[in-house]
């Protein structure tokens, strides 16, 4: 068996399972047979084991380890061995009836109670890789708008060449159809495909159809959740978003839930999929106040306003759910047609339609509350990405889609700035040595930065805080980017025209 004590290694394995709760002590050996017979072996002695794991990355690394040995990765890559070390998992886990059992269980007594479960269950059970997660770097930034929130996403490991060599041979399959489709649960996975024998869902009624809840894997933030359509079908922003929307936080009003925008460039998504995204976190522009209160004729019981926020957002909030869909479908529908060239909005380019809207819903109390966050994908020569997408001048930091959870002011950025950050730091700590580090390939893109910064007379001893915040400076210009009506008097008077067209 090599170097791997196999027997001690599955033994810390079952222990860690018991512990969490994946598996009662009469499923044990039980569970330990499921394991052998993976890994093609018929010899087993349970080892005692003292330790509490936190979580089970180490004893999967070493049976991934064994399982490499023997060829049965191959190739021995991070993909290959998350594809088995997920079959080694499943041998622990419940039976997706028995979690959906338990979840509406608990849910009877406490919704939140159920969450719990369902939250520390994909955390215990290795579908949310918490040693991988808790790398993640985050920090918050005060901006005019509030604290904004920066993340450096590392849970997401990039593709080795072995990988995308893999990927690109691998025969393609029409099943499941997407990432997001609800038979993943239990799928082995492929090499373009993630594998996910240790996914459980939980099946939600939302206006009368079939949706289901899950758990990101890559949290990026408390209990980030898919709320995912079992139907495949594209994502389309409409008065039936906003009743499923709203009827998702009456199932758990604990939570929040947004849906990405429907067209490319603003949809920052999987739109092959009607889906959602919420959790139990508040973001920053939740938490900004009102700009200006207006009135909508015939919508006496909605209380709606303008946000205080770089981008362009409508708060409509009500007790009364039928009157707040119908204000929010009106104003899509006018938004959807609506054209202001002094803005720079255009809602078509012949056929080519550019407006859409980006819905979050959450309550206060026995209040509902509804931000409707007005979005154009259109693009212009001189703006080919988009216009109301990160400018050119902040592709250094971010070049990627501006999606639901950066529009509600959390920042997800590419592993690459991680280290560019820190050589930043190192130039500004060090001046004599920039010129070689900015001899880099990747850290040209970053010379006007780095001027900016030493303009502003950043020392050695403040140059990390600096380069922090100055990462959230540019999100929040980033954010200011993509809205439609800028935060100017020009554009304060373009928003009330809008919403006198309502």
């Amino acid at each position: 068996m090599g170097t791997v004590d196999l027997s001690l290694e599955i033994s810390r394995l079952l222990c860690y399972g018991l512990q969490k709760g994946l598996l009662a002590p009469e499923d044990a050996a039980y569970s330990a047979n499921r394991i052998l017979a993976l890994l093609g072996i018929s010899e087993f002695e349970w080892k005692p084991v003292e330790e509490k794991l936190r979580f089970p990355a180490e004893p999967l690394e070493r049976i991934c380890d064994w399982a490499a040995e023997q060829s049965l990765i191959d190739p021995d890559t991070l993909d290959g061995r998350d594809l088995f070390d997920t079959e080694v998992m499943n041998c622990l886990m419940p039976r997706p009836s028995e979690v959906v059992s338990k979840f509406y269980g608990l849910y009877e007594r406490n919704k939140k109670a159920a969450t719990d479960y369902y939250y520390g269950l994909s955390r215990s059970s290795n579908y949310i890789r918490v040693d991988r997660v808790e790398k993640d770097r985050m920090w918050t930034v005060p901006t005019k708008y509030g604290e904004l929130v920066v993340t450096i996403n590392l849970s997401k490991p990039e593709k080795d060449p072995k990988a995308i060599a893999a990927a690109r041979n691998a025969p393609q399959s029409g099943y499941p159809k997407c990432a997001l489709c609800r038979e993943n649960e239990g799928y082995r996975g492929t090499a373009n495909q993630a594998a996910r024998g240790n996914h459980r869902l939980i099946p939600l009624s939302l206006c009368g159809e079939r949706w289901f809840l899950q758990y990101s894997p890559y949290v990026y933030y408390n209990e980030h959740c898919i709320v995912l359509s079992e139907e495949h079908r594209p994502m389309k922003v409409s008065r039936a978003s906003f009743e499923r929307l709203l009827d998702f936080v009456t199932v758990l009003p604990h939570y929040f839930v947004g849906s990405n925008a429907d067209l490319p460039i603003v949809g920052g998504s999987i739109l092959s999929h009607d889906h959602f995204q919420g959790g139990n976190y508040e973001f920053p522009m939740a938490k900004a106040p009102l700009r200006e209160q207006v009135r909508f004729s015939g919508f006496e019981t909605v209380s709606a306003g303008i946000v205080d926020w770089p981008m362009s957002v409508l708060r409509l909030r009500s007790a009364d759910r039928e009157s707040l869909i119908e204000l929010a479908d009106r104003i899509l529908a006018k938004w959807r047609g609506y054209s202001d060239e002094s803005a720079e909005v255009l809602a078509f380019t012949g056929e080519t339609p550019h407006n859409t809207i980006t819905p979050i819903a959450r309550r206060r109390g026995e209040e509902y509350e509804l931000d409707l966050v007005l979005r154009n994908n259109r693009t212009t020569e001189e703006h080919p990405l988009g216009l109301f997408h990160p400018h050119g001048e902040y592709h250094h930091i971010k070049k990627e889609n501006i999606g639901l959870i950066e529009v509600m002011g959390l920042a997800i950025l590419p592993p690459r700035l991680l280290q560019e950050a820190e050589l930043m730091e190192q130039a500004l700590s060090c001046p004599e040595g920039a010129e070689e580090i900015f001899k880099r390939p990747e850290m040209e893109k970053h010379l006007d930065w780095y001027a900016d910064l030493k303009a502003a007379g950043v020392t050695a001893e403040n140059a990390g805080r600096a380069v922090r915040e100055s990462v959230g400076k540019i999100f929040e210009k980033i954010l200011g980017n993509a809205g439609v009506f800028k935060d100017t008097e020009a554009g304060e008077a373009a928003f009330l025209r809008f919403c006198k067209a309502i």
